[in-house]
């Protein structure tokens, strides 16, 4: 995809990769140790909407901010769509089970599925799929950043208790 403008930014779970494509974010990505910050620079475009998107997230990070208003724009399955919309009503420190996100939008037997929908989830942090847990509360996996290094550090930041 051609974004029309992006940025890397710096948090306290390693380097954030934000895109734009016509005006919304479409991606952010927690970028991992295998992406180099020097792989990536700020390009032209929209920036007022870059700076809204950095100034939440760092908002998010300093405890100042619950949810995030920025214009989102997603492309997935229609089943997809239904599992992040449903993250999209997790408030902070608040979780949901995959089997619950399944139940929740009609779809009880298709806790795996909700997993794989959770795990392509464009845009992590804006849509919180860290809030989702496996059953009894165990924490599963997380593709962004470290992985479940990077899922634990944003449960604790947000006082969500969880099994290993």
């Amino acid at each position: 995809m051609i974004l029309d403008a992006a940025t890397v930014i710096d948090s306290p779970i390693g380097d954030i990769f934000i895109g734009l494509k016509s005006w919304s974010l479409v991606t952010v990505e927690i970028l991992t140790d295998a992406h180099k910050r020097s792989s990536f620079s700020s390009t032209s475009g929209d920036l007022e909407i870059l700076d809204e998107a950095q100034k939440q997230i760092a908002e998010f990070f300093s405890g100042n901010r619950d949810s995030f208003e920025l214009p989102i724009s997603v492309a997935g399955t229609a089943f997809q769509m239904a599992v992040w919309k449903e993250i999209e009503k997790l408030k902070k420190g608040r979780v949901l089970s995959y089997g619950e996100i399944a139940r929740a939008i009609g779809s009880p037997m298709a806790a795996r599925a909700v997993g794989a929908a959770v795990g392509a989830n464009p845009l992590p942090l804006i849509i919180g799929c860290h809030r989702v847990l496996g059953s009894n509360s165990k924490i599963t996996g997380y593709s962004g950043g470290k992985g479940l290094e990077t899922k634990r550090w944003l449960l604790w930041h947000e006082n969500i208790e969880y099994k290993n």
